[in-house]
């Protein structure tokens, strides 16, 4: 293991507690977050409800659900799997959530779209760099406008129907990414500022469960 590693694991190895931690999703309702759909007459109840413990996305319509709260600087812990028995698709979860909500809202998304687990992109010139072989700059997405992401730098998805763990770090412009405890992405001067936490609805049925946060600021 790498210098760079070792620091890594080190950061994310400190005396926090478990009392520490803030429960996102508590397993029983959708208190504390809002949903946002460019559909007209869209309800939540339509894309995003709680059953045995665990919040299941239909992926159906196109949008998110988002904390009511802001964070800027945390360690984030979800975890996810594809509906078993269906053919995995499309979602992610959104950091830094800012300015006026849109399908694709200005943030940046951890991609957990199947086989890119772990891409790093930023929407509606949201700042993120990172190593250049790995950059690529889109200036005018469709539903993204400036559009900047980084590629992941390992594939540690379990097969599709097992559930996975994604530990984020966000702290100032540094940001960095496990799946299942494997390093796979790490970016640079991302812009710094406060903006919710949102968890994507985008094509297919997607679980999720063991939502929690951990301020660092």
């Amino acid at each position: 293991m790498g210098l760079a590693a070792l620091c890594l694991l080190a950061a994310w190895m400190g005396s926090a507690s478990a009392a520490d931690w803030q429960i996102l999703f508590d397993g029983r309702s959708l208190q504390g977050w809002s949903y946002f759909t460019d559909k007209a007459g869209a309800k939540v109840e339509d894309t995003f409800r709680v059953k045995d413990g665990i919040l299941v996305c239909t992926g159906i319509p196109t949008g998110f659900i988002y904390t009511q709260k802001k964070y800027r600087d945390f360690e984030l812990s979800v975890e996810y799997r594809w509906a078993p028995g269906v053919a995995p698709t499309n979602s992610g979860i959104f950091l830094r959530v800012n300015s006026e909500l849109k399908v694709l809202p200005r943030g940046i998304e951890h991609q957990l779209k199947h086989g890119s687990a772990g891409d790093l992109i930023g929407f509606h010139g949201m700042k993120l760099e990172g190593e250049a072989s790995r950059f690529r700059l889109t200036p005018d997405h469709k539903l993204g406008g400036e559009l900047r992401a980084l590629t992941k730098t390992a594939d540690a998805e379990k097969p599709a129907g097992e559930w996975n763990r994604v530990e984020i770090r966000l702290q100032g412009g540094s940001l960095q990414t496990r799946i299942n405890g494997t390093p796979v992405n790490e970016a640079r001067g991302v812009e710094a500022i406060s903006g919710a936490v949102g968890l994507q609805s985008e094509g297919g049925e997607v679980h999720f469960r063991n939502v929690k946060l951990l301020p660092l600021d």
